[in-house]
């Protein structure tokens, strides 16, 4: 997945992390394009696995999740959290969209720090969604490396903007 590439570029350049290799990349790239359109399917994998995190949402907390999984605002919500990764997938490896990356991953850990969400709920959204591909997608140790040196990558950039310092 594109989006992967240009974090570990943004996050190579500021940090001591190590950019993907091509396989890697390669690999996150198929597996994502196996799952992107299960966004439904993804989110509920998520709530259902951290009711801490579904309880972040004020449209959903204290709802029962398997009569919310099939509303149409369930299904906007997943589409725009899933949609993140599409669009920050679909930026080109180049300056502009290195730029734009850093700018979306920034911009999402402002909003969630506004919030108050903690670092510790990202964690659980990673493993949650890691879990996700794990059951649904080609898997095997190759793939849990490239997603696992990825996400490290993302949540460099992320985390700092939890933090208040965006790189």
């Amino acid at each position: 997945m594109k989006f992967l590439v240009l974090a570990l570029c943004i996050a190579a350049a500021s940090c001591d992390l190590v950019p993907l290799v091509d396989d890697q990349a390669i690999l996150i790239r198929s597996s994502w394009d196996e799952v992107k359109h299960n966004e439904v399917d993804i989110l509920y994998a998520i709530f259902k696995a951290n009711p801490d995190i579904q309880a972040r949402f004020p449209q959903f907390a204290g709802k029962d999740l398997d009569s919310i999984k099939t509303t149409g605002q369930f299904a906007v919500h997943a589409g725009r959290i899933v949609g993140v990764f599409s669009e920050i997938s679909a930026l080109q490896p180049d300056e502009s969209g290195i730029s734009a990356a850093k700018t979306l991953i920034n911009a999402l850990g402002a909003s969630h720090r506004g919030r108050g969400i903690s670092k510790a709920q990202f964690n659980e959204f990673r493993a949650s969604l890691i879990t996700y591909l794990s059951q649904n997608v080609s898997w095997g140790d190759n793939v849990a490396q490239a997603w696992e040196k990825g996400f490290n990558n993302v949540y460099f950039i992320l985390f700092n903007a939890l933090d208040g310092t965006p790189i």
